[in-house]
């Protein structure tokens, strides 16, 4: 079981306990100022029993540590922040950003043709942040599968059976 505990120098632990035959004993996971995606993704790694991200928000905000919000949230804020500021987005980029907010049954509303987004679009938009190098990796492990595939060798010419006169 994880729980975060505060240190003598201002900073907080995740700590999970475990039992021994010598009694409880407890391990750092991670340690940190405020709780972060990185911090969270570290005490995971480290645990026996990980623990979910929303446990160790609760347990860091239940022991006073400051808890980072969600990278979603964060990209929220500075989006809006930039379009505050007169900064406007890329036509496509509009288009599929309204699509992810507002994905739901649409049903019961009239489809509105300029707001539609193709599944090709769509499915596009969880490459768009996605660096260089991550790109190559995933293009080279698709070339990697594809030299894997057997190859099922075919005849020069296709025979078709031989139809007898009567």
């Amino acid at each position: 079981m994880a729980f975060v505990v505060p240190t003598k120098k201002g900073t907080f632990e995740v700590r999970e306990s475990r039992s021994t035959p010598d009694g409880p004993r407890s391990r750092t996971l991670a340690s940190f100022r405020e709780l972060t995606e990185e911090t969270i993704v570290k005490a995971q790694a480290r645990a026996a029993k990980p623990p979910s991200a929303d446990e160790l928000r609760e347990a860091a905000l239940r022991a006073g540590a400051p808890v980072a919000g969600k990278p979603a949230d964060a990209a929220s804020r500075e989006l809006l922040g930039l379009l505050a500021n007169g900064k406007r987005l890329d036509p496509m980029l509009k288009r599929l950003l309204l699509d992810a907010l507002t994905r739901e049954d649409r049903s019961d509303r009239p489809a509105d043709p300029a707001a539609t987004v193709s599944d090709a679009a769509r499915s596009a938009t969880e490459w768009i942040d996605v660096s260089p190098r991550q790109r190559g990796k995933t293009l080279e492990d698709l070339l990697l599968l594809a030299d894997a595939l057997p190859v099922r060798l075919r005849p020069t010419e296709i025979g078709f059976p031989r139809l007898k006169s009567a």
